[in-house]
């Protein structure tokens, strides 16, 4: 079998691990806009890359990561360099803001058309800023490919992808012919450390990047955006009872009750 070519598409976002209190909700602009948070790769994006890269270290080959995205934020999207990817494309462009998930599928497919030949393309799940799980399979159809969603792991034997994918009461194992798109899960486990010296080797590589005008895009299909209706949420608000009771007996009862009476349990 000839070493495979892999896209795996990345996505930078604001850490999820963020406060919820950092992030500030602007209804005019109907944006959530994060302060002071710094930006990370998707997390699924990195279970991606992860089992992107034990493919890579099976069967050799070359690794292409894509992201897509208004302004790119180079320092992290280098991130995929330093675990092994070969080359980062970026498509970068103001005309990639706020894409609905179709048109965000839409666009990744045409920079994979322009890409040309490749074996499997790798994305994750879904995004954690707003958890909408479409442009994995959506990409899929797209392009053509049979899609495998949730994928745990993967192996490759000859022109097949052999993956086992989670389902409600357990998993199974599908097969498809190559190329194929599959979407993996975080049971894959974390993406692994970069050494020091391939950090400072992937600072040094160059990036391809490509606007919308590379891709020769629809403008009118990019034009189109997600309609949200975003309002702040109503500022908590607390209250605190005493509970009374002559022993400590009727005070767990008379708590128990309360509860109940509150709907807490």
């Amino acid at each position: 079998m000839k070493p495979p070519t892999i896209i795996v598409c990345i996505k930078d976002i604001p850490d999820p691990e963020g406060p919820r209190s950092a992030y500030e909700i602007r209804s005019d602009e109907k944006r959530v806009v994060p302060i002071g948070i710094p930006p990370v790769i998707n997390p699924y994006d990195e279970n991606a890359l992860e089992l992107t890269m034990r493919l890579k270290d099976r069967w050799g080959g070359r690794v292409i990561a894509l992201n897509m995205c208004e302004k790119a934020v180079l320092p992290v999207l280098k991130k995929a360099l330093s675990v092994g990817a070969d080359e980062l494309i970026l498509l970068e462009d103001q005309a990639f803001r706020n894409l609905t998930s179709y048109a965000t599928a839409w666009v990744l497919s045409a920079a994979i058309r322009k890409i040309g030949d490749y074996d499997l393309v790798v994305t994750g799940r879904q995004a954690a800023d707003w958890d909408a799980g479409q442009v994995g399979l959506l990409l899929a159809g797209i392009l053509e490919l049979p899609g495998i969603n949730l994928v745990q792991s993967a192996e490759i034997e000859g022109g097949t992808i052999i993956a086992e994918r989670l389902t409600r009461t357990g998993h199974e194992t599908v097969m498809a012919p190559l190329p194929a798109l599959i979407t993996v899960s975080s049971e894959v486990g974390d993406l692994r450390l970069a050494t020091i010296k391939a950090i400072q080797d992937a600072k040094k590589k160059s990036v391809t990047k490509w606007g919308a005008a590379d891709l020769s895009l629809d403008f009118a299909l990019l034009r189109s955006r997600v309609i949200r209706s975003l309002t702040p949420p109503p500022p908590p608000s607390r209250h605190c009872h005493f509970i009374e009771g002559k022993t400590s007996e009727e005070k767990a009862e008379n708590l128990a009750a309360r509860l109940r009476r509150d709907k807490v349990i």
